[in-house]
């Protein structure tokens, strides 16, 4: 369970809950250029993210690079299918394909041409590590794609909603959301019937049959009808996107999977212009913010439980 978002009126941001059951020992983690990120890399961009550091080398959940690229990887599961190596192709593997495409790419377009030659491969990160089941979003404050590797073909959508969460495949998401083209931020109106004088008795009513609910379908609608209506205040910055996640935090105690309780472990929120990577790990708190400054010397690694 995870919900990403952009966001471009007056400020771009990029933005995304992390959902899950149990922690992973998530950090936030500053790779300098020069540090190796995948197999026979040399020099990169600059990236600023939250990852899980293994082995020393930071397997990247999220992440902005110094361009202003941001990009995060979402569960989905039961439709993520990668492929073997291949001679002659490009083989990045799925645990390598976040911070390759940030290392290499400066926007979205650059992104996409690359994307699009890639095989992802199913190599495992160890043997206790098999490869995650994911698909990603892409951010540059200019467009949103959406990548999917489905049976071992790579697939690249066009994004016009700006969010991301799991199940079922970004298409579907998308054309989802016609069911609820009816609704509005206003107060609503009386098509019900011109036989009867209904009227309004509160507000929100525009927004009647906004599903509340945690599943993967109702947070995308939520997610692109808040983000599609909100209104910032001036200088919010990256309050803006945190604002906009709040509709999609999932509380502990709200969500139960098969394994134990599903809920938001932090919330992230990068502002591309000013280089800063912000989170918060609950709901009222202070964001706690890095900028590229932090890439200065080796890896920087931030506990954010500390």
């Amino acid at each position: 369970m995870c919900t990403a978002v952009s966001f471009r009126r007056g400020v771009s941001l990029f933005g995304r809950t992390l959902d899950n059951d149990k922690s992973f020992n998530e950090e936030f983690v500053a790779t300098p250029r020069s540090f190796p990120l995948w197999r026979g890399g040399g020099e990169h961009f600059a990236i600023l993210g939250m990852a899980t550091v293994k082995e020393g080398l930071p397997l990247y959940y999220d992440g902005m690079n110094e361009r202003g690229l941001c990009m995060a990887g979402l569960n989905f599961d039961g439709n993520a299918g990668y492929s073997k190596p291949k001679s002659g192709a490009l083989n990045i593997a799925q645990y390598e394909f976040l911070p390759y495409i940030l290392g290499t790419c400066s926007d979205v377009s650059e992104a996409e041409r690359l994307i699009k030659t890639v095989n992802l491969t199913d190599e495992p990160f160890s043997p206790s590590l098999p490869p995650a089941p994911l698909h990603w979003m892409l951010s540059d404050g200019k467009r949103d794609i959406v990548a999917e590797c489905i049976g071992g073909h790579m697939r690249v959508y066009e994004n016009p909603a700006g969010v991301l969460t799991n199940n079922p495949p970004f298409e579907s998401q998308l054309l989802n959301l016609a069911n609820y083209m009816s609704l509005s931020p206003g107060e609503g109106m009386n098509t019900f019937s011109e036989g009867l004088d209904l009227k309004p008795y509160c507000c929100g009513l525009g927004a009647f049959g906004l599903p509340g609910d945690y599943s993967s379908m109702s947070r995308f609608v939520r997610a692109a009808f808040v983000r599609g209506n909100y209104l910032p205040a001036g200088g919010e910055g990256a309050r803006t996107m945190f604002g906009i996640l709040s509709s999609v935090i999932v509380p502990r105690g709200c969500c139960r999977a098969n394994v134990g309780w599903q809920t938001t472990l932090y919330a992230c929120a990068m502002h591309p212009d000013r280089g800063e990577y912000g989170y918060v790990t609950g709901a009222g708190q202070t964001p706690v913010t890095f900028s590229f400054g932090s890439c200065n010397g080796g890896l920087f690694r931030h506990s954010i439980c500390s």
